[in-house]
């Protein structure tokens, strides 16, 4: 492909032949599903992070389903977390029979706002747990809200699909709360196609967990058709679900692991090229930055009032110029299910309406290189140029 004409798109993995070679392995190993290369991401994985344990998922709303349950949240008990997510992180309290309150997100960015947090606590009874989501690989303000949630009593989950390999002075975003969930998905910055993780140092929420992962059988069953010494006898202890990652997927995050602080920086490359672009533009503001930023997303925001056009044509025209964009996120609370249920009405969240009305995400992966980067800057000079006034 040549970088200064072909289309842009707005994620793509980066592969390898370490990756090819690692699912080769595990196709001839006769073993397919969870089994030792899954139990070896787990280890490798919590190493990386400085966690505990680490519990690998087929998908990160399993793992926040599966954070929840192990926290006892259930019928009687109220989930606060932000409309500026995707929809899992907020229909997972609702399996399990919790009921959920918003909390707006910060003025001018994407998460959640701790003044607001702590107005939504007071007021709110049976809190069992919060969920502040990390957006864009941005963290969200850690300290202030586990300190609310301690003040008040409540469990911390954090939703760090966004935000590996993010660094923080007290550790990675997604290790400081009770429960972290990291999310595998096809666009992250490490990807097993579909998976998560689940991490936490609390090894009574670990076993929980463990056990409700794999139909809440009370104990490994990965080996028992292979191994010599396995007994075939178990117990079901829990009416569990079916949340096991397979070594298939588990052998293509082992690969991705390695290579997950190079890609940090070459995400960071382009933001940076980005930065340096876009500054100064008079209909683009710059998403907002922070220590720790892992860059999974690049929301630039577009002033007000400052093009005749909308943002979904702002997004049209760079379509036809050939770069793929996305909008994260259309807020929860605007969504049929939620608005019914809790009679929200658009306005309810005024900075996560606003964000989202204004933001377009574009292309930041690693492969994507300074080329690229640079032409999908001036695609976006170029259109916001077009649609000024």
């Amino acid at each position: 492909m040549n970088p200064s004409t072909d289309f842009v798109p707005f994620a793509l993995p980066s592969l390898g032949p370490e990756e090819e070679e690692a699912v080769l392995a595990v196709l001839r190993s006769g073993w397919l599903t969870t089994g030792s290369v899954a139990l070896q991401f787990e280890r490798e994985f919590a190493s990386f992070v400085g966690a505990e344990h680490a519990l690998a998922v087929n998908s990160a709303t399993s793992g926040l389903h599966l954070a929840l349950e192990a926290l006892g949240v259930g019928p009687g008990d109220t989930v606060v977390t932000s409309p500026y997510t995707f929809a899992s992180t907020a229909a997972v309290a609702r399996h399990l029979g919790a009921e959920v309150v918003f909390c707006d997100v910060v003025p001018g960015g994407y998460n959640m706002d701790p003044r607001r947090l702590e107005e939504v606590l007071a007021s709110t009874r049976n809190v069992k747990a919060v969920v502040p989501v990390h957006v864009g690989g941005l963290p969200c303000s850690m300290p202030e809200i586990l300190d609310l949630a301690r003040r008040y009593g409540c469990a911390v989950v954090e939703d760090a699909a966004h935000s590996f390999p993010s660094r923080l002075p007290g550790g990675f975003a997604g290790t400081l709360g009770d429960i972290g969930v990291f999310s595998f998905y096809a666009t992250k910055t490490i990807t097993t196609g579909e998976g998560g993780m689940v991490v936490t140092s609390d090894s009574r929420l670990a076993k929980r967990m463990s056990v409700m992962r794999m139909h809440g059988i009370d104990k490994p069953v990965w080996d028992r058709y292979t191994s010599k010494t396995a007994s075939w006898s178990y117990s079901v202890v829990e009416a569990g679900f079916k949340y096991n990652l397979p070594d298939l997927l588990a052998a293509i995050g082992r690969e991705q692991l390695k290579k997950a602080d190079r890609f940090l920086e070459e995400r960071r490359r382009i933001a940076g090229i980005y930065g340096e672009s876009f500054r100064g533009l008079p209909f683009a503001e710059l998403p907002p930055e922070g220590p720790g930023h892992a860059w999974h997303l690049y929301s630039l925001r577009l002033r007000p009032g400052s093009l005749q056009a909308s943002r979904d044509e702002f997004v049209d025209r760079l379509r036809e110029a050939g770069i793929g964009t996305s909008v994260h996120f259309i807020p929860l609370h605007t969504m049929p299910y939620w608005a019914e249920r809790y009679g929200l009405t658009p306005d309810r969240f005024p900075e996560a309406l606003s964000s989202f009305q204004r933001t377009v995400s574009l292309p930041i992966w690693q492969g994507m290189g300074e080329d690229r980067a640079r032409r999908v800057a001036r695609a976006v000079a170029e259109t916001g140029a077009g649609l000024s006034g």
